[in-house]
């Protein structure tokens, strides 16, 4: 009885910091319409800003509290309001999601450069005070926490149904223009609702910290699990959020008690949050479309099939000539780039024609070089049956939120991220006692290809393969369908096309597409295991992609080849490596608007020269339009849709 009531009280603290932070990413989306991705990474960078007020530079607690909690962190909410996240809310999804995703990547490199890795700690809330409760020590820190939980969410109730400014702030998300008409701020508003929401999420970085330590990931990560309270009150009921950080709290500190530490069980001490967030997302009632918006995104030109197959021989030829004159090491890691090029072709699909995000692509990529390395059939049947189980369990993930669009979507595959990583990669039975995968060399028509040098020239000439089979796809109906998708689902539906089964096949044809390059990552190597497929590589892969231009093959080649690099950038240079992942993480942020990305540049740098040269505008000359560049109108996407 005493065991029991230890871990309750356990649960409760640790769910009463999950309900700050849930409570502040509650505000934020429900009067921005913005889910903030980061929000979690913010509470790690404030976490950190505290112990450098009150361990480093000696400040009195109380002090550095009042300017973490009253200064620095509502200032950083206000700023991303005012100059990051403005009129996210507005637009698609997909571009919000990106956006916030690159504050989370940069705000871990940011944290990382300011503060190098060193063994920091924070001592708790009066440490030396507490309470016996029957046989149950209750520390201070967590009486502190349970109490300040309830009262967050009181205050913020309060705020929000019996305020003026919480009227406004509800007002401001329904109808901005109609708040403005009764002399309303409707970007004062949003910006003190960030300036909140930040402080919430700060406080529940300093509450967490003297338990789990000062630690990037753990921190942020570990804040994240606030998401499924949240998504439990469904983004707007604070009570309901409330008792869903409660429960979860609880919920997960019973399973560190009671699961078995061994055997087929012990994966799921580490994925409570993640089922319950899966299970929250799956069972909550359909999100509803929005109403009367038809906002297109501007694609990148598409090349005539000529200048493609060109392009795609003369890469095919660069890979020959690298090989022939490139080291093992070298080669490797040219290799390495064309299997991130491959699941940012993916990306392409899923993202830049089809408008929806995913958290987990490199996942799908983990499940195709597995099935791979299992098989033990290193040829081209092998191959494919490795990218059709990938594509399968793609359309496993979709399936049960067939009826979620957009921002539940996209949490989905985070939450399965999660699962494969902590259960299945981690597991004895996938890689093996020792944690690794032995995978042979591809042959094709029973010739083995042994040298690296081929295998290499063998990936790149499969990724051109993939590229002019996106092109194709884009050029024909079916492209067509899935544009008009992307820029507007309620278009569509009202030529009774049903969305839910084409969104269930078009994840599963970019999860083969992750796969295939996985299983073909596979062969390269060698040899396999669970750290080359966490869940969290799948974050700067989408922002790598986003920034080089997730609508064109051109964006997928280069963001391969950033990718691969950044590693070889960061061990290079050990003092910049946190600066490396802020500047990616904030180009994201800068370029997640424009999903043409880098590449655009590279476009509008072949314009002027066809110019110059007296050979016309290129985009004179393609199908579809390639001279617009303004967003489509509905009698567009009807357009579209009907041929």
């Amino acid at each position: 009885m005493s065991s029991l009531l230890s871990f309750t009280i356990l649960g409760l603290f640790t769910g009463a910091a999950y309900a700050i932070a849930a409570s502040g990413l509650v505000l934020t989306y429900t009067t921005t319409r913005v889910f903030n991705i980061a929000h979690g990474a913010f509470g790690m960078v404030m976490a950190f800003t505290f112990w450098d007020f009150s361990q480093r530079q000696g400040m009195p607690t109380w002090l550095a509290l009042v300017l973490v909690l009253g200064v620095v962190a509502p200032g950083t909410g206000w700023f991303i309001q005012r100059y990051v996240t403005r009129g996210l809310g507005e637009g698609p999804v997909s571009v919000a999601l990106v956006v916030t995703v690159g504050l989370f990547v940069g705000c871990i490199g940011l944290a990382q450069q300011i503060w190098p890795p060193a063994a920091r700690t924070v001592p708790p809330f009066f440490p030396a005070s507490g309470l016996q409760v029957g046989g149950t020590y209750v520390t201070a820190h967590q009486v502190i926490t349970i109490v300040l939980s309830a009262v967050v969410a009181l205050l913020l109730y309060l705020l929000l149904n019996r305020t003026r400014i919480g009227t406004a702030m509800r007002a401001s998300v329904d109808n901005p223009d109609l708040l403005k008409l009764f002399g309303g701020k409707p970007q004062q508003v949003a910006s003190l609702s960030w300036a909140i929401g930040t402080s919430l999420a700060a406080l529940a970085g300093i509450l967490l910290v003297p338990i789990i330590g000062l630690d990037y990931y753990a921190l942020t990560l570990l804040v994240i699990n606030a998401y499924a309270a949240a998504m439990l009150g469904r983004l707007k009921s604070l009570p309901l959020t409330f008792v869903g950080a409660m429960g979860l709290g609880i919920l997960q500190s019973f399973a560190v008690a009671y699961l078995p530490s061994q055997g087929a069980l012990s994966g799921i001490r580490a994925v409570v949050p993640a089922l319950f967030l899966f299970g929250v997302i799956v069972l909550m009632p359909q999100a509803q479309l929005r109403i009367g918006q038809v906002k297109g995104i501007v694609s990148a030109p598409l090349p005539s099939t000529t200048q493609a197959l060109g392009w795609g021989s003369g890469l095919v030829l660069l890979a020959m000539a690298l090989a022939a004159g490139m080291s093992q090491a070298n080669l490797l890691l040219v290799g390495t780039a064309a299997t991130y090029a491959m699941v940012m072709l993916s990306l392409v699909l899923l993202t830049g024609y089809g408008g929806h995000v995913s958290l987990a692509q490199f996942t799908f990529a983990g499940v195709g070089a597995l099935a791979y390395a299992k098989l033990d059939q290193p040829n081209l049947y092998g191959l494919l049956l490795s990218a059709l189980i990938a594509a399968a369990v793609g359309a496993l993930v979709a399936l049960p939120v067939l009826r979620l669009t957009g921002l539940y979507l996209a949490l989905s595959t985070l939450a399965f991220g999660v699962l494969m990583d902590k259960m299945i990669f981690q597991a004895d039975y996938a890689f093996g006692y020792n944690g690794t995968l032995h995978a042979d060399r591809l042959s094709i028509l029973g010739a083995s290809i042994s040298s690296t040098g081929a295998y290499v020239v063998v990936m790149v000439a499969f990724f051109v393969l993939m590229g002019l089979a996106l092109l194709l796809l884009r050029r024909g109906a079916l492209g067509r369908l899935l544009i008009a998708m992307r820029d507007s689902p309620q278009a569509c539906g009202t030529l009774g096309l049903d969305l839910r089964w084409w969104r269930v096949g078009l994840f599963g044809a970019s999860a083969g597409m992750a796969g295939l390059a996985g299983a073909l990552f596979a062969g390269l190597r060698g040899t396999i295991g669970a750290a080359d497929f966490q869940f969290f590589n799948s974050l700067p892969l989408l922002l790598l992609a986003v920034v080089f231009g997730v609508t064109s093959v051109t964006g997928a080649a280069l963001g391969g080849v950033g990718l691969m690099l950044l590693p070889v950038l960061q061990s290079s240079n050990p003092s910049a490596a946190g600066a490396i992942f802020a500047v990616i993480g904030f180009g994201a942020v800068a370029l997640g608007r424009d999903p043409n990305g880098l590449s655009n540049l590279l476009f509008g740098l072949g314009r002027r020269l066809d110019a110059r040269l007296g050979l016309g505008d290129l985009r004179d000359r393609l199908p579809l339009g390639g001279r617009r560049t303004g967003r489509r109108t509905t009698g567009e996407v009807h357009a579209h849709v009907a041929s």
